[in-house]
This record gives C-alpha cells, sequence and structure tokens, in this order.
C-alpha cells in the first residue's frame, strides 16, 4: 500500500513536471553497499576476492600441485628456474620467489613456541637434521601463499598496498587452523601441506602451511 501511494505521488509530480521529463527510480533495500574505489575498499575488494577463491581455488591449486620433499629436491637438481616453471608460481617483481607447493611428514627436531612467530624443525628424511621449518603461527610471515596462485595477478591490484594486505589477508585465514595445535614436541611427527618460496635452489626451506596436524 505504501509503495503504491509513493508510486502515485510520483506520477502526479511527473505530471506537473511534464516538460523536462521524469524518472522513477526505487532503492533497492538489499543491494550490496558500494565499494569504494580508493584504498578505503582495500579490505572490502580483498574480502570479496577471498570469497570467492580461498576454499574455491587456493586450497585445492596448493593441495594438488603438493610436491613431496624428495619431488622437490630432485625437480630442483635440474635448476630452480626448471623446477618453477615446471611445479610453482612466481610472485610479482623481478626477482621474486618462486612458491612451490609442499606435502610431507616427518619428525619434530627443534621448536620455538613461545614466540608469537612459532615455528617448528621437521626432519623429513630420516638422518636426524632439520629439512625444513614450519610457520605455526599466530604471526605468519611472507606472501608464500598469495604468490603460490597465478589468479591474483599485481595487475588487477589498484597499488601495492592493496597486494600487500591481500597477502596478509589470507595469512590471517590460516592462522586459526595453526594456532588450535597448541603443542608441537620435539620427538613428534607432523603431517602438514603447504608453500614455500625459494630464490635459490639451495635456500632454506620455510614452509607456510595451509594444513598442519600432530599425528604421533
Amino acid at each position: 500500500m505504501i509503495r503504491f501511494l509513493a508510486l502515485a505521488l510520483a506520477l502526479v509530480l511527473c505530471g506537473v513536471a511534464a516538460l523536462s521529463g521524469c524518472q522513477i527510480v526505487f532503492e533497492d533495500e538489499n543491494a550490496p553497499a558500494e565499494i569504494p574505489a580508493g584504498p578505503d575498499g582495500d579490505d572490502a575488494r580483498n574480502t570479496a576476492r577471498l570469497e570467492e577463491s580461498f576454499e574455491a581455488e587456493l586450497l585445492p591449486l596448493v593441495a594438488q600441485r603438493a610436491l613431496d620433499l624428495e619431488g622437490l629436491r630432485t625437480a630442483l637438481s635440474a635448476g630452480l628456474d626448471s623446477a618453477g616453471e615446471a611445479h610453482a608460481n612466481r610472485g610479482a617483481g623481478q626477482g621474486a620467489a618462486w612458491n612451490f607447493a609442499l606435502r610431507d611428514e616427518g619428525r619434530v627436531v627443534a621448536n620455538r613456541l613461545d614466540s608469537s612467530a612459532r615455528t617448528a624443525d621437521v626432519d623429513v628424511d630420516g638422518d636426524g637434521e632439520s629439512d625444513l621449518r614450519l610457520q605455526l603461527g599466530p604471526v605468519i610471515r611472507g606472501t608464500a601463499l598469495r604468490d603460490a596462485a597465478p589468479f591474483y595477478n599485481f595487475d588487477d591490484f589498484r597499488d601495492q598496498i592493496e597486494f600487500a594486505k591481500l597477502a596478509r589477508a589470507i595469512n590471517d585465514r590460516i592462522k586459526p587452523a595453526l594456532v588450535a595445535v597448541e603443542d608441537v614436541p620435539v620427538g613428534a611427527t607432523v603431517r602438514f601441506t603447504g608453500v614455500v618460496p625459494l630464490k635459490a635452489a639451495d635456500g632454506d626451506l620455510v614452509v607456510t602451511p595451509i594444513d598442519f596436524e600432530v599425528v604421533e
């Protein structure tokens, strides 16, 4: 009834102003709010990107492309760029790292759990020495998860600040699953899937996990 009366009133007003023309526009109360084009819209745009891509594209991509440590070492033996072109995605910018997906398990030989940036050093090949370091949060450093995905294209972002905010937003999405595992004792066997960035074939392996568990 209210909408009918509003329409009738609008038609009356249009009749009065017929010479100048009249257009009736009703606002859709359910329409999404417009995202600002500038820096004030960075977080909203990145949230929308992750709603579309995080579970549907990013997590499956890492899981599907993941090599085990032996496979990664074999690929790297042919050279970093050769391995990267076959198995990884390169971040934006000159000299950016190749980002390899990695899935394996091993024994924790050292840990640091009294820090906001907790880590566990893991022996995968059984020689008693650490082969890689896992980031366990809550502070997660780096852009490996963003840069592992070819569909996060720098040219689609307002600037490098918005691009950097996406990396932080992805790390924040991963954080709850990591910090939920409170105790990662030395001697425990852990299983993980994640991404490791490399700028050299013999570089240190620091893995940002998308999935992590203590299995024994």
